[in-house]
């Protein structure tokens, strides 16, 4: 599952979240939405679809702080097996850990404990495979860019097809033939790692805040 995310971590954020594809998908803004649009740039689209802020809903998150959801999430699910916690105290835990970690209280439950789906249909340790993903897709984006040197140009363009027809041949069409690990080495080159994940982090922060020296 960690791989099956990596596609759509891979297509929401990196291509989805990119400049190219921003400058890619204004114009169809401006024409379903003239008025809103009228005097938006490129750049000030990319720039609000990658707001970094904390926030309670994991499914709105940031990339920069997305992970976090995950971890919180994680830690609880630990704790509720080890038999730490009783389910009663999830509510609490919950708000306690997006205090601790997020620097943000939930205002009601709805917002809190209750946004998610996974536990009440008994997805329990589901919620990593979001964070596999995420580093699993940077991984392979690195890759697949040192085979397809036109894919900044192709996704500015609207031209997917190079990317997915890389991701076919490299990952849809291995299936579960293989580990994931496994996959992501022959795809790459290289064993899993986050280096590429955080290396991508770094340089899109530092893109959008001005930060780079």
């Amino acid at each position: 599952m960690g791989v099956h995310e990596s596609q759509s971590r891979l297509w929401e954020n990196q291509v989805g979240r990119s400049k190219e594809f921003c400058e890619w998908a204004l114009p169809t803004w401006k024409k379903y939405f003239p008025e809103q649009m009228k005097n938006v740039s490129a750049d000030e689209l990319w720039r609000s679809v990658n707001f970094v802020e904390p926030s309670l809903i994991r499914v709105e998150a940031d990339e920069a702080t997305y992970n976090l959801h995950i971890m919180i999430r994680y830690e609880i699910e630990k704790r509720l097996i080890a038999g730490e916690i009783e389910v009663d105290d999830l509510p609490d835990v919950w708000d306690d850990m997006y205090e601790e970690y997020l620097g943000i209280r939930a205002p009601n439950r709805t917002l809190g404990v209750l946004q998610d789906i996974h536990w009440s249909f008994g997805a329990f340790g589901y919620f990593p495979t979001y964070t596999l993903g995420n580093l699993y897709s940077a991984q392979l984006l690195t890759a697949a860019r040192k085979d397809l040197p036109n894919h900044d140009e192709d996704i500015r363009t609207g031209n997917f097809t190079p990317l997915l027809e890389w991701m076919r041949r490299k990952v849809h069409s291995r299936g579960s033939i293989i580990t994931p690990a496994e996959l992501v080495e022959e795809a790459t080159g290289r064993p899993p790692s986050p280096n590429d994940f955080v290396e991508y982090l770094k340089q899109k922060v530092e893109k959008l805040y001005d930060l780079a020296v």
